[in-house]
């Protein structure tokens, strides 16, 4: 029978609460926990919450690399989870390359000082990873991750070619709240606010951001105007399926929400630019953030489901065939487990599934990867006992059954 092993997780907002939370039900599997930060007061209440000896908790600075390094070193854990903030996924790579520990993480790099997220810096590394004998496993949330993991399980299962993938990603919860974003606030506008981008024949298409939005009509929460945006997992999976025609990702938002952010936009406050205040440069996006609800306060009181999942169409036996999968989420459920919201609980829950399926050695390959090019059906199958069940639509009609040209 093999033994738990130690990990490291790496950040202590929304989502790393719940990470700790899932990897500490699995004691057969995950043995010490050091979860560390910036602020190690938030560890502190997270694992004194908890109350299981086996966690314990650290202070780094995951821009240092001396510092994750020494970190790393003391706890000797069998792999870092990083939870951390998407501008220190390189500097953590850095530390577990130079200490021979794998790792893993739930968005991909994203350079301070510029808005643009692209997997090539993270790619860079696979032959050094693979040449240190140790692995790498990228966006393993649940978009990126989950998403890519449903991807694949459906060209598995169900396609010979799949041709058009449109990923929905649909929150309906309510928190009460006038304006707050649902994972770190900095992170979330910079991504809504870039341009759009879609796959088309061999090519990326580039829209206005926000321009194109359509109503979708989500499984248990009825219609809901849903955006056009890009997101990294596109990147990945028109490179790991190349049959892919086209490939869109869609995300809803309220009217309430997109009016704050515009007249935020046109006030300046969403700038990553630094301005001059009392002689003090500051980025008054980062401003913004502070006084911002923190996303993991959002919890108590959140009411409502997420659903999330892909629309794909394809080429079985030469007859084409339509798939949806998807998950639904309840806030409260979540919160009630995990003293989390929704979107937390998605991201955290297959991060540790994740770390599981590599600790187990049933995703373990040197180099650097994203989830969809491993074997499926061992993360759909957790996903069905780990709180996330999906369910499935096997050749009904599809939301998006249209071309894009018409929806302009």
């Amino acid at each position: 029978m093999p033994q738990p092993k130690p990990i490291l997780i790496i950040g202590a907002g929304g989502v790393g609460n719940v990470v700790v939370r899932k990897c500490a039900q699995r004691p057969d599997v995950f043995g010490e926990i050091v979860l560390a930060s910036r602020t190690k007061s938030k560890c502190d209440a997270i694992a004194a919450d908890l109350g299981d000896p086996r966690v314990r908790t650290a202070r780094v600075d995951a821009d240092k690399v001396p510092e994750l390094v020494a970190l790393i070193r003391d706890a000797k854990p069998a792999m870092v989870l990083n939870i951390a903030l998407p501008y220190q996924d390189l500097t953590i790579m850095d530390a577990c390359l130079e200490t021979g520990v794998h790792y893993l993480d739930t968005a991909n790099y994203e350079p301070p000082d510029v808005a643009h997220f692209e997997y090539s810096w993270q790619w860079a590394y696979r032959e050094r990873f693979a040449k240190a004998g140790i692995m790498a496993l990228l966006g393993c949330g649940f978009d990126p991750g989950v998403t890519g993991v449903f991807t694949a399980y459906a060209r598995k299962h169900y396609f010979d070619e799949l041709h058009y993938l449109d990923i929905i990603d649909c929150n309906a919860g309510d928190h009460g709240k006038a304006f707050a974003t649902n994972f770190n606030p900095e992170i979330n506008i910079r991504e809504i606010t870039q341009q759009g981008r879609y796959w088309q024949n061999g090519q990326w298409v580039e829209t206005a951001p926000l321009e194109i939005h359509r109503p979708v009509e989500y499984p248990e929460v009825g219609p809901r105007e849903s955006y056009l945006l890009f997101h990294e997992e596109l990147e990945s999976l028109v490179a790991n399926f190349p049959s892919l025609k086209r490939a869109r990702f869609w995300m809803t938002f309220g009217q309430e929400y997109i009016t704050h952010l515009r007249v935020l936009q046109n006030v300046g406050m969403t700038s990553i630019k630094p301005v001059n205040y009392n002689g003090m440069e500051i980025q008054p996006l980062q401003f913004l953030k502070a006084v911002l609800p923190e996303p993991s306060t959002l919890g108590e009181g959140y009411s409502g489901k997420t659903s999330i999942g892909c629309q794909i169409r394809g080429v079985k036996d030469g007859r084409e065939r339509t798939y949806f999968v998807y998950n639904n989420c309840d806030h409260a459920e979540c919160y009630r487990e995990t003293k989390a919201q929704g979107v937390s609980y998605t991201t955290g829950v297959p991060a540790s599934i994740g770390a599981a399926l590599m600790l187990q050695n049933t995703w373990m390959k040197p180099g650097v990867w994203n989830v969809e090019q491993f074997d499926p059906d061992p993360f759909m199958a957790e996903l069905m006992v780990r709180g996330l069940p999906w369910h499935e639509q096997i050749d009904q009609p599809l939301a998006f059954a249209d071309v894009l040209e018409n929806q302009r």
